[in-house]
């Protein structure tokens, strides 16, 4: 006893049960834990018993001892949770001796387990009306996180920042509980950018008169993004890829070079899109602005299922169509007519695994096509090609590979905030339902009200949230026939909806003027969001000329996946997306896709195939391809069979050709074989 008394630093008192636990420190370690307990004298409070601890047993000492242990000792501390009777009663006790005691902040949790853990205003953490030390505070966080179902390391990293910015411990908990607390729920906010970019009159550009009248009703100058692009080129003819954030006005450049050229009559403007309802909603607007100057037609995925020519018009000035429509068309050796514009929307599709290469494949065939047409033609000198994106990882890249002119314009128009929160999936809804109150109850200073898109995974869940939500709300996905989609879109630009619920596959660039956009998932489908796709779903929130701000929120929940595939967590996501870089944009090709394209270049091109491959963004290896194509008899020479063609004009990969002929050799129903694919598909 007398080597530790000689090097005591701290001795630390605090009530417990009626005593008073001892703790003395040496150095900041701790080298003694005992119980004291005063008894009442006519000199007033002493030591009467004084036990050491060791473990869990306790061994008797005198009480002299503790004299001496605090007499050595270099300061006496009280515990601030120590009751008024009790510090009077201590420190009684130690004018006795003529010692003297300090009052000091320390952690209940620690004095209550035989540690001294003095805390000061800066690192007291709240919790339950009382202040703990920081280590403390992330254990009873882990605690909380446990039975939330546990986080990942980015996810608690970001939990233990914030737990120590707001030095709350219950406020973090209520966090995890779905409570909005927005200055715990705020991630980080996308400031608004304006670059200097003198702007184009309108009265200065070289259009058809027509289109000038109808243009300069609409504004009297261009915005930045267009006004560059004029300036590089665009009426000159030059391709482009325009890369700009969303509402910025990228569409315009492509709308105003294509129907002028189509007014001038130096060819019809195809404007092309991935989805059905992005071709939809664009077939609507060029024929509701347009169609008193041009005749609008529309070719989708499902004019080659239903080709009765009653919607397609090949000889319209132009055509709103799908990727796949318009390669259809090319399959099946249609005659578009003179080409003098291709606008291609959302050209980030190209990095997409399954649809990334058709994609690739058609801008290659359409190339050779309007090359074919111009041929010896003087008065046709083919197409000019604008891409457009709002996001793009590799844009110089890209511009350099599609032969076009990079026109990058980094403005957004209105600041975004984005809110990560943390909830099951049960409670989703619930917290949802207050998101889209609390927007739909603002108005901007616009006069608008805020409006929620809500993205989710599945058809179904569009239908379960829509239900749960106070206000007025509405499904949106392709399950829907047209008319319902068109209602919705109508009721949600005349503000009558509060939100619409949507799967993301479908909605990431219909034109919906949300002000809030809610994530209840970020897979698509049983796919976890890429960078680029989480970039422009979150683009859809705020507009210039109706909010001052856009608002993001992400719904995480804890240790969640949505098919055993999936190899990380929501909340591993949540923080990949928050803080990653965007993805390039590049198209990969497996064996399969390769043999595809190629089929689909040898319909187009026969022995030029070849060409159409080497100029496709990925490589692909067109002699394994050719002799693949010659093994399983899809073509001969370099000229399709019966069976290749079938095979081509269906947009059937390689594998589930084989599965249909399988079945029909086997003398399966058509209904079997369908089903067949369907589960080899999810056994893929």
């Amino acid at each position: 006893m007398s080597q530790q008394v000689a090097q005591v630093d701290t001795l630390f008192l605090h009530e417990a049960n009626g005593n008073y636990l001892v703790v003395v420190t040496r150095d900041g370690d701790r080298v003694l834990r005992g119980v004291l307990e005063l008894t009442e004298t006519s000199a007033g409070p002493r030591p009467g018993k004084f036990r050491v601890k060791r473990g869990s047993s306790e061994e008797p000492r005198s009480p002299d001892q503790f004299v001496e242990l605090a007499r050595r000792a270099k300061r006496i501390r009280i515990s601030e949770q120590t009751s008024r009777e009790g510090r009077r009663e201590v420190r009684e006790m130690l004018d006795g001796y003529q010692l003297e005691a300090l009052v000091v902040r320390t952690c209940r949790y620690c004095a209550s387990t035989g540690r001294y853990s003095p805390i000061t205003e800066d690192t007291a953490v709240r919790t339950n009306g009382e202040f703990i030390c920081p280590d403390c505070a992330i254990r009873e966080l882990e605690r909380e996180l446990s039975f939330a179902g546990g986080l990942t390391g980015a996810a608690q990293e970001r939990l233990e920042e914030l737990l120590f910015d707001v030095q709350d411990l219950d406020r973090i908990t209520n966090l995890l509980q779905g409570e909005l607390d927005p200055d715990l729920t705020k991630f980080d906010e996308i400031g608004a950018t304006v670059d200097d970019v003198d702007p184009v009159p309108v009265s200065d550009l070289d259009l058809h008169p027509k289109l000038r009248a109808l243009t300069e009703d609409r504004f009297d100058e261009l915005l930045p993004v267009q006004s560059l692009s004029v300036r590089n080129g665009l009426f000159e003819g030059r391709d482009q890829l325009v890369v700009s954030a969303t509402a910025t006005g990228k569409t315009l450049v492509g709308e105003l070079a294509g129907l002028d050229r189509a007014l001038q009559g130096e060819g019809k403007l195809l404007f092309l899109v991935p989805l059905v309802a992005l071709a939809n909603q664009k077939y609507d607007d060029f024929r509701d602005r347009y169609g008193h100057l041009v005749d609008v037609t529309i070719r989708v995925g499902a004019s080659r299922i239903n080709d009765d020519g009653e919607r397609f018009d090949p000889g319209a000035d132009v055509i709103v169509g799908t990727y796949e429509g318009v390669d259809h068309a090319l399959r099946t050796g249609r005659d578009l007519g003179d080409v003098g514009t291709v606008v291609i929307d959302e050209v980030h599709t190209l990095k997409e695994d399954e649809r990334g290469h058709r994609l690739d494949g058609m801008i290659s065939r359409l190339k050779h096509y309007c090359e074919v047409r111009a041929r010896g033609r003087s008065e046709y000198d083919g197409a000019q090609w604008i891409y457009l994106s709002a996001t793009v990882g590799n844009p110089e890249w890209l511009a350099a590979r599609l032969n076009a002119t990079l026109i990058e314009f980094e403005e957004r128009p209105v600041p975004i905030e984005r809110h990560v929160t943390f909830a099951d999936g049960r409670e989703k809804p619930r917290i949802i339902n207050r998101l889209v109150r609390r927007e739909f109850d603002r108005k901007s200073s616009k006069g608008y009200r805020g409006q929620t898109i809500v993205f989710t995974n599945s058809r179904r869940r569009c239908h379960e949230i829509s239900r749960k939500l106070d206000y007025d709300a509405a499904p949106y996905h392709a399950g829907l026939d047209y008319r319902r989609r068109k209602k919705v879109e109508r009721l949600f630009g005349d503000q009558e909806l509060a939100a619409v619920v949507t799967t993301a596959a479908l909605a990431a660039g219909v034109d919906f003027p949300a002000s809030q956009v809610v994530f209840d998932s970020l897979a698509m489908g049983i796919e976890w969001l890429s960078v680029q796709e989480f970039s422009q779903m979150l683009g859809r929130a705020g507009r210039p000329d109706y909010h001052d701000r856009g608002v993001v929120y992400m719904l995480v929940e804890p240790d969640c996946s949505y098919h055993n595939s999936m190899e990380m967590t929501e909340d591993e996501v949540a923080f990949k997306l928050l803080k990653g870089e965007m993805e390039d944009v590049s198209t990969v090709y497996d064996e399969s896709a390769a043999a595809e394209e190629t089929l689909a270049n040898v319909v187009v091109a026969g022995k030029k195939a070849k060409r159409l491959n080497d100029r496709m963004l990925g490589e692909i290896p067109t002699t394994h391809a050719v002799g693949k194509l010659l093994e399983w008899r899809f073509i001969d020479g370099f000229e399709p069979t019966p069976l290749g063609r079938a095979v081509t004009r269906h947009f059937l990969a390689p594998d589930d050709a084989f599965r249909i002929l399988d079945g029909i050799r086997n003398g399966l129903d058509p209904y079997d074989i369908v089903a067949e694919m369907e589960l080899a598909e999810d056994d893929l």
